[in-house]
């Protein structure tokens, strides 16, 4: 899903700081403890409901620690910073709807995808749909984001509206300062479904492309990342996995699944 080309980040990674040495597994297993960071703005994968941090992405992370035998902590911060912080040892593992992009992979190590999915036009006007109705029009797209990324390489935009959070991109178009947002599938259609009793409403256009989102692990941490590897294999092959997607999305939204493309959203968290 989420995650740019972030300069900062390649030049914090090759020029501003030294490697830092991830917390080796043993040392997280003596602790007892998975640090993840996180977003925590990013319904339904991973959001704060009441308080307490709830999503997709939460149970699966959840059920991982759970089967390396740790419990999670999480760490939310801001998006555009996570990776970084991962990079600098703050947390052990990075869950944030990532897309497992090649420019990522050169700073970190990427998980077996945790599901697949793609951006979208999201917009309230019927006349903005395709790629070349955003002609002329203002964007608006998280920080550091993918969808920042395929946005900027369409022509003819107006304008994009970098916001630092996803919701914050949503609003900016539901009040008129922007004239399309674009994000994940599955938040589109979340954010669908809660605005269809508004005077606006959510229409989802085109598919802009598709990704893979992974778990992200430093680069030095090769133990940890196989451990991941094996608790994720566990969850899929037991129906851990399906449960916890059908809880969410009312369908499998993993890799291997159908393309939740043809298939209806049953269920909304």
């Amino acid at each position: 899903m989420r995650i740019a080309i972030l300069g900062m980040l390649f030049a914090f990674s090759t020029t501003l700081v030294a490697p830092v040495q991830a917390r080796p597994l043993e040392d997280i297993e003596k602790s007892g403890k998975l640090i993840i960071g996180t977003d925590g703005t990013f319904p339904p994968f991973q959001y704060f409901e009441d308080g307490k941090l709830v999503g997709f992405e939460v149970d699966l992370g959840n059920e991982i620690a759970k089967r390396m035998h740790l419990t999670p902590e999480w760490k939310p911060i801001a998006f555009d910073t996570l990776l970084a912080g991962l990079t600098q040892d703050r947390w052990d593992i990075v869950i944030a709807a990532l897309g497992a992009t090649p420019e990522r992979a050169k700073v970190v190590n990427f998980t077996d995808p945790n599901f697949c999915t793609g951006a979208v036009i999201v917009a309230t006007q019927p006349t903005i749909k395709h790629k070349n109705d955003l002609s002329g029009k203002t964007v608006s797209v998280q920080t550091g984001s993918t969808y920042f990324a395929a946005v900027e390489k369409i022509p003819g935009i107006k304008k994009i509206r970098n916001m630092s959070s996803d919701n914050d991109a949503r609003n900016a178009m539901l009040s008129g300062r922007s004239d399309a947002w674009v994000s994940d599938k599955f938040v589109a259609r979340i954010a669908q479904h809660k605005t269809e009793d508004r005077d606006k409403k959510l229409l989802i256009g085109d598919m802009l492309f598709e990704e893979k989102s992974s778990t992200a692990v430093n680069k030095n941490n090769p133990a940890l990342l196989e451990k991941y590897n094996r608790a994720l294999a566990e969850l899929r092959d037991d129906g851990t996995y399906d449960a916890i997607s059908k809880k969410w999305f009312g369908e499998d939204i993993s890799c291997s699944a159908p393309s939740p493309d043809t298939q209806p959203l049953q269920t909304v968290k």
